[in-house]
């Protein structure tokens, strides 16, 4: 019998230290038995009680969990306690909230799955995994062999694609002004007959390549309702071999429609391939004789209100590479499309006279994660609304993200668009032409045995004479500025645009620390002002950290280390007549060799990275270099401006 392992994918398991509560552990049908792809925090339980709320699970669940992947146990974390015994609760949670997510399949061969029940030690983060088996529930087997994947995203990305599929949908509801509660037995009617129609042998589905260009896409595959079978387990289907090839479709598989001969590197969603599926109805096919159509009238026998239901439904599959497309539309995407339907539905329908709700899916990969996840917001609100607000934060504590950065906003939301040519690399900003992150594949520092801490996230580069503004001489520190606000654009923490030099100078006028005659002068800015200009267009608050001689810099690295492990913004330096940014600091605690990762804004060519790191002007800076020459001059203090992340989501 072969030795059973538990293949872990996420970089790591979702654990809070000092913490306790149950973890749904997320796999996939197509990858190994007990492969682990990420967890997810349960949220919701019965009042007074530890114990999950199925049913609230199980709708949240439904909407976050793309078609592809499904839960695969659970996890428990505590201290103290009985392994096996609480590993087995943990198995018989995800069995019952996958009974409550998959309903009618569940009574098929999903029903006696194999499931993981593990135990996490919060005090040292130590995880026992136990397997509780689909034919002897109650009975657990002890797994010691765990294999975590070095490279997780080319394990989902190589042998996996997704199929995207927008299907908007508005439907007309007539219903008497004397009996308005019909209107919402009318909405549940006609919802369920949209979703009897997705799966009528009428309907066509059009699968094309978006990731290819158009000299070497391959051609469109047109699969009919009435070949698909909608009854068939995932389990059972057969898949391709690396060189099987059809020339029907239905023999196809999707990999007919992903890259050949791409190099992708690195592994990850935003370079995943994709299958667009259009969905088209086709009421003319193989007629039997030609017909004219025909418009039927019903007059209202009484006054009538008519109501239109917007759907907007967006969705997202991943697929296994050799899953032949007929079984992706079939047991993936229609599906998808039901879910989505149903979780809009069921949040319309009890407001559906008095709320004009506007929700639309979006798809995110946050941080820390292989897969992508599917959000459903109400549009209605604003982003910075405390109902769209404590929406996130909920939607944080479930997928263990820090609540000090917006990771889940809408300008997060991944880039399905369905036009081939629009997939452009994301490294210079709509509207702009800077450059962003310059520092990425810089050489090394040269410190030996040091713990390197960077800026996280990106930035533009903002330096003299940018824009045809000549400020050469006396703008380093407001480049500097345009930086930092950058970052904060960059992160979705504002879409402030950058400011211009007036309009910081105008910043600084207005809260009353410059007189009106410094708006448009060529005065020089400090670590202060820029503090200043922080909290009155962003909201930013910031540390200040003074040395009164450069030799001194050299001893807050530790500090600086800290501050780009846990705030991870850009710093500005000030020292006597120039400003310079800071985006990391390359330390030996026991030596105290050092070194600081400088952005020079004084740099004045044109935005050439070759040229600008070749010249130094964004590299590794040592205090004192090579020949003796000091960086930080020992006859001027220096005062350094570390923004702080605002604690929002």
């Amino acid at each position: 019998m072969e030795k059973t392992s538990i293949r872990i994918l996420c970089p790591k398991l979702l654990i809070i230290r000092n913490g306790s509560g149950l973890q749904w552990l997320i796999g996939s049908p197509f990858f190994p038995q007990f492969t682990i792809l990420s967890t997810f925090a349960c949220i919701h339980t019965i009042a007074d009680s530890t114990s999950p709320d199925y049913n609230k699970e199980s709708e949240d669940l439904r909407t976050l969990l793309l078609r592809g992947f499904h839960i695969i146990g659970a996890l428990v974390v505590g201290s103290k306690c009985d392994l096996e015994r609480v590993a087995g609760e943990a198995a018989d949670a995800s069995r019952r909230v996958r009974k409550f997510l998959y309903g009618e399949e569940y009574e098929g061969k999903s029903g006696k799955q194999d499931l993981i029940g593990a135990v996490a030690d919060s005090e040292n983060g130590q995880v026992r995994f136990f397997v509780s088996r689909g034919e002897n529930p109650t009975v657990l087997e002890s797994v010691n062999s765990i294999i975590y994947e070095d490279d997780s995203g080319k394990y989902v990305w190589d042998t996996g694609c997704l199929l995207h599929c927008e299907l908007p949908i508005k439907l007309p509801l007539y219903f008497s002004v004397n009996s308005p509660s019909d209107a919402g037995e009318m909405c549940l009617r006609a919802t369920e007959a949209i979703i009897a129609k997705l799966k009528d042998s009428d309907v066509t589905y059009v699968l094309e390549t978006l990731t290819e260009t158009s000299a070497e896409a391959p051609g469109p595959v047109i699969l009919h309702g009435v070949a698909l079978d909608f009854h068939a387990d995932l389990s059972d289907v057969k898949h391709f071999g690396d060189n099987t090839q059809g020339s029907l479709a239905n023999s196809f598989p999707c990999s007919y429609f992903c890259s050949k001969n791409r190099v992708v590197s690195p592994f990850s969603v935003e370079h995943a391939d994709m299958i667009q599926v259009s969905l088209l109805l086709n009421k003319s096919r193989n007629s039997a004789k030609f017909a004219a159509p025909v418009a039927e009238y019903f007059p209202a026998s009484e006054q009538t209100r008519v109501m239109v239901v917007d759907y907007k439904l967006e969705v997202l599959c991943y697929a296994a590479k050799d899953l032949p497309v007929t079984y992706a539309v079939a047991q993936l995407v229609v599906p998808g499309l039901v879910d989505q339907l149903n979780s809009i539905k069921s949040t319309i329908l009890p407001n559906l006279l008095t709320q004009n709700l506007q929700l639309h899916p979006y798809h995110f990969c946050p941080p820390g994660f292989v897969h992508p996840i599917q959000v459903i917001y109400e549009l209605s609100y604003g982003e910075t609304e405390m109902k769209q607000v404590e929406v996130r934060r909920s939607l944080h504590l479930r997928l263990g993200l820090p609540f000090d950065r917006p990771l889940l906003r809408i300008a997060n939301a991944l880039n399905l668009s369905t036009t081939k040519d629009s997939a452009k690399s994301n490294s210079i900003r709509k509207g702009s032409s800077l450059l962003r992150d310059v520092h990425v594949g810089i050489p090394s520092s040269g410190v030996s045995g040091g713990l390197v801490s960077l800026i996280q996230g990106s930035y533009e580069y903002h330096h003299y004479l940018q824009d045809g503004f000549d400020d050469s001489g006396w703008g380093c520190a407001y480049r500097s500025l345009q930086t930092i606000v950058s970052w904060f654009r960059c992160q979705h923490y504002s879409s402030i645009e950058v400011p211009s030099h007036r309009e910081i100078q105008q910043a600084l006028v207005e809260i009353g620390d410059k007189d009106p005659s410094f708006s448009g002068s060529r005065e020089w800015i400090g670590a202060i002002e820029l503090s200043f200009v922080l909290d009155k267009l962003l909201g930013v608050s910031c540390k200040v950290i003074n040395v009164r001689s450069g030799a001194e810099l050299p001893e807050k690295c530790r500090e600086l280390a800290l501050h780009f492990e846990n705030q991870g913004t850009p710093i500005m330096i000030g020292g006597g007549v120039l400003a310079y940014t800071l985006l990391g600091v390359d330390y030996n605690d026991s030596s105290g060799d050092c070194a600081f990762l400088i952005l020079d804004p004084h740099y004045t060519g044109n935005d050439d990275l070759k040229k600008i790191v070749n010249g130094g002007w964004c590299g590794w800076k040592k205090a004192v270099d090579s020949r003796g020459k000091n960086f930080f001059l020992h006859d001027k203090f220096y005062n350094l401006l570390l923004p702080q992340r605002p604690n929002m989501v």
